[in-house]
């Protein structure tokens, strides 16, 4: 495989391995895969340049070599990582089956991002798998991510999306793609689950010492690093979450190999957001029993969060039985956690400035209105965030009205005045998410057609969802009808 010269890296990679230096036994070096033709369809110029890399039409042919996987930009060390994951309950030996990780990268401000190659080909943990990925679901990845930042949640970008010019064999024929993904790290709470049984106690610590390192710094002094660790990281999960349900976003495959250790949401694969109201809401076509459906992600951040527990237990504590019962204490911390996280944002939500003891009954009882009513979450939290309800037949019912008063009273007794609150309100009421069908009619136009004005304009709109634009009016619509809508992991 061609690797370029520094004299050539006119892009400005600055490459760091520094997770090579850990065991062996925690990835394997491995390179990505040729492709026949590859092209450039998506290429995130204002990441490019947080990056600190220098892309431009003068050295686009060098971009869509290096990110389609056919040339190793100067320093890259690439790498498959290997991790374990509870997937809907059952452990697994996973791996990156379909991801390489070039390195890490040293932005200007001297963070380190991890740049990694998706659907580049087989590695050692592809198992059966092809180890590619459809343009599809990469360029599903990078829509619903880039909505997510601009969201203001915690998630893994997009760099870019090249097409290979090669078919890839899922429910159908598809052309593959490789999605240039970029993370704070790609550490799991699987790869703990790997670390903790194929590592040895005086390599599993160096590991621990890392990720605090990486990620935690200020556990760095910690008595019990292992402990204040996972108080550390159910704090990110919690908070990860709650932004979730702010936006009514589903995750759809939350295993313990999709939760990210530094806090990101992590893996889009059958993800989509919430239309009309209803915890019960699944879309994803492996989730046959509601495990991941949206009301149930705060239940399953806990699940997770107790396996991540048991992964530590052997750095916790010399004495097992010590170690168990701090793991518990933390584990059943996490409910009361997310709950008041949680209510402090629907406040937020409803705008309520300050805390009174019946705000969490005042959220619930509009909650169960909107589903009894099917009610549109996003247009809903938008319209009381206006100064005047919109004259719709949904707003006249009876249940509303009176509810409507309450909280319109619950007004009254702010700290802040209206102006505030609503300001408030509409900084976490979105007016735009990308609507599911809206979604899929630019995947189907992109992948078919090869027509990728859809996908600019979805784009576009997602860049600044919450400022209200008259001609946009149209992407605020649910559909008439989701119909049996599914969304597919596309491995």
């Amino acid at each position: 495989m061609e690797v370029t010269t520094p004299e050539e890296n006119a892009i400005r990679w600055q490459f760091n391995h520094s997770y090579t230096q850990l065991s062996p036994v925690l990835f394997s070096r491995i390179a990505p895969t040729p492709v026949a033709l590859p092209r450039t369809v998506l290429l995130n110029m204002p990441l490019a340049k947080e990056l600190g890399l220098h892309v431009g039409n003068e050295n686009r042919d060098a971009i869509t070599q290096m990110l389609s996987g056919n040339e190793l930009p100067f320093g890259a060390d690439p790498i498959a990582q290997a991790y374990m994951g509870h997937q809907f309950g059952y452990p697994n030996m996973l791996g990156d089956g379909r991801a390489i990780l070039l390195g890490e990268h040293i932005t200007p401000a001297g963070e380190r991002m991890d740049i990694q190659l998706k659907g580049p080909g087989i590695t050692q943990y592809s198992r059966s798998g092809d180890g590619r990925a459809t343009l599809y679901s990469m360029l599903r990845e990078y829509i619903i991510s880039e909505a997510m930042h601009h969201l203001g949640i915690s998630t893994t970008r997009s760099l870019a999306v090249v097409a290979t010019g090669q078919p890839v064999y899922r429910e159908q024929i598809n052309e593959g793609a490789v999605l240039t993904r970029i993370a704070a790290s790609h550490i799991r709470v699987g790869t703990f689950e790997f670390a903790t049984r194929h590592l040895p106690k005086e390599e599993f610590r160096p590991f621990l010492d890392y990720v605090i390192n990486r990620h935690y710094p200020e556990l760095k002094e910690s008595d019990n690093p292992a402990l204040d660790l996972l108080y550390a990281v159910m704090q990110k999960q919690a908070d990860l979450i709650t932004q979730w349900m702010r936006v009514g976003f589903i995750h759809g495959v939350m295993n313990t190999d999709n939760m990210s250790i530094a806090g990101e949401t992590i893996d889009y694969g059958p993800c989509a957001f919430l239309n009309s109201y209803d915890p019960a809401t699944v879309f994803s076509s492996i989730d046959t029993k509601g495990r991941y459906a949206f009301g149930n992600q705060p239940f399953i951040a806990h699940w997770n969060i107790g396996v991540f527990a048991s992964s530590l237990l052997p750095l916790m504590d010399d004495n097992i039985d010590k170690a168990i019962e701090k793991a518990k204490a933390a584990i059943q911390s996490f409910g009361n956690l997310f709950a008041n996280k949680w209510l402090a944002m629907m406040r937020k939500k409803l705008g309520l400035t300050n805390e009174l003891a019946d705000d969490k009954k005042l959220a619930d009882d509009l909650l169960i209105w909107m589903q009894t009513n099917k009610a549109d979450y996003t247009n809903t939290f938008y319209h009381l965030s206006s100064d005047k309800l919109p004259d719709l037949a949904l707003y006249q019912d009876e249940a509303f009205r009176l509810w409507h008063e309450r909280w319109k009273q619950r007004q009254l007794e702010n700290d802040l005045p209206l102006t505030e609150a609503l300001s408030l309100m509409r900084g976490n009421n979105p007016v735009y998410i990308p609507r599911n069908h809206r979604v899929e009619a630019s995947l189907q136009a992109a992948t078919l057609g090869q027509d990728m004005s859809l996908v600019f304009e979805l784009l576009d709109v997602v860049s600044e969802p919450y400022s209200y634009r008259e001609e946009l009016a149209d992407y605020q619509e649910p559909p008439e009808t989701e119909g049996g809508y599914k969304t597919f992991c596309g491995t």
